[in-house]
């Protein structure tokens, strides 16, 4: 049995736009990548580390605990041994209270690429390879989470290609949810759910071939 921990934040743990209920797990996209897998034969396990509003390395001022560098070392001990590990945040690094750009974001993911590799994770213990996917960008957002993330569709442009240098320099795998999907117009920031099906199929390919390779 091969595991995959995916790390991520509210687009991962699968809030409903416009609400705060979730997505079943066979909707959810880090369900859709364990179906797909499965059906191509894998014996897989997606593990989901998804929690609302966590950021890159920082703290939200208003909600402890969603600075995601915090504690990721532990989590690798907690689920080792790991196939892979999926990284997907960056969205939250542009609420309004911060004022981050893309490059910032970028930097917090290579922090988080680096504590992986560092974790203290048992002897014998594979460190995972690491597959960055570069969330959907902000559109303009709407309904009650606007307040939250004003400016957030600004300050969030050009993130893709600096999470796509990241990869590149720390020899990570690389994905674009862009290229296959867009957030929701609910709210312009979460995902409906035929963007999660989406999604969890255009990885099923790519990581199948990580898991080759694990």
């Amino acid at each position: 049995m091969q595991q995959i921990l995916v790390y991520g934040d509210s687009l991962s743990w699968g809030i409903i736009p416009g609400t705060r209920a979730r997505h079943p797990f066979d909707v959810r996209w880090p369900g859709v990548l364990e179906a797909g897998l499965k059906a191509r034969g894998g014996a897989v396990r997606v593990i989901e580390d998804c929690l609302n509003g966590r950021r890159t390395v920082w703290e939200d001022p208003f909600k402890a605990g969603r600075k995601g560098l915090e504690g990721l070392a532990q989590r690798m001990e907690v689920n080792s041994p790991l196939a892979l590990l999926i990284l997907m945040l960056g969205s939250n690094d542009f609420q309004s209270m911060h004022p981050h750009n893309a490059w910032h974001s970028s930097q917090g993911m290579a922090s988080l690429v680096q504590a992986v590799r560092q974790a203290p994770i048992e002897p014998g213990m594979p460190v995972p390879p690491i597959l960055i996917v570069a969330p959907p960008a902000i559109q303009t957002p709407r309904g009650t989470i606007a307040p939250k993330f004003a400016g957030g569709e600004h300050k969030c442009v050009g993130l893709a290609a600096a999470l796509q240098e990241v990869a590149a320099s720390l020899n990570c795998a690389y994905f674009d949810a862009n290229s296959v999907i867009r957030t929701s117009p609910v709210d312009g920031v979460h995902l409906d759910a035929e963007q999660h099906v989406a999604l969890g199929r255009a990885l099923v390919a790519p990581v199948a071939k990580l898991l080759e390779t694990a």
